[in-house]
């Protein structure tokens, strides 16, 4: 049972698509060449450059590759830089570490 996809993940994929197909004119690569530098069928460019949110993230992640952006996918989700789920780790930090006994919590 597939649950619908949440609008704004729907519209961010349309506008991934349509930005590729936008870097894809800017450079003169037909669909057909991109198609076969990704390693897809036409059809398959096709759908990625309408938004299809059926077309699997790797097929988006190779036309970043073709156009030598494939470090945008790489940067989406930074853990370092990931304010809320560091904020979270420093609140379940213990207030005080004991030593155990017999140890001198020297490393």
């Amino acid at each position: 049972m597939d649950s619908p996809l949440p609008l704004p993940a729907e519209r961010a994929i349309q506008k991934l698509g349509s930005d590729i197909s936008l870097a894809r004119r800017r450079r003169h690569i037909s669909q057909a060449s991109l198609a076969e530098r990704m390693g897809a069928s036409l059809t398959t460019v096709r759908r990625m450059e309408k938004g299809d949110v059926r077309v699997p993230i790797h097929f988006f992640a190779r036309a970043l590759h073709v156009f030598g952006e494939i470090q945008a996918l790489e940067n989406l989700l930074d853990t370092a830089r990931d304010d809320i789920g560091l904020t979270l780790m420093d609140t379940n930090l213990p207030k005080r570490v004991r030593s155990r006994s017999g140890t001198s919590g020297a490393l």
